[in-house]
């Protein structure tokens, strides 16, 4: 049996972590593995809407983002509070993930049995 993983996602979307969140996260639900991603802390940058890539040097992470559903990604989640604590409300998030409170993220990890922070 395939063991589940869960990629948690914390770092804005300039640093190079959050690429290789979402390269990993695309790459175990191609080979089947049943995944999903977290994004958390100022993982939750990389969500938001119209945001330009160029501003920051790097290539845009929406293309990625958008892929997620489309290669099986099963759960897109973000967190509540990280999302409060920035001032982004859900409806400027480019994807449409479920938004979970700290409880709530405590019982996800415990669904998975792997948990991948990045």
């Amino acid at each position: 049996m395939m063991k589940s993983l869960l990629v948690i996602s914390r770092h804005s979307p300039a640093r190079p972590q959050a690429r290789e969140a979402l390269d990993v996260a695309l790459s175990a639900a191609a080979f089947g593995v049943p995944c999903g991603i977290l994004f958390m802390d100022d993982g939750v940058f990389q969500l938001i809407k119209g945001q330009d890539a160029a501003q920051i040097a790097q290539k845009s992470l929406a293309a990625n983002l958008q892929a997620l559903p489309l290669y099986g990604v099963e759960d897109v989640l973000v967190c509540q509070h990280s999302l409060g604590d920035r001032g982004i409300q859900a409806n400027r998030c480019m994807l449409d993930a479920r938004v979970l409170n700290n409880a709530e993220i405590a019982a996800l990890i415990e669904h998975y049995d792997q948990v991948l922070t990045l």
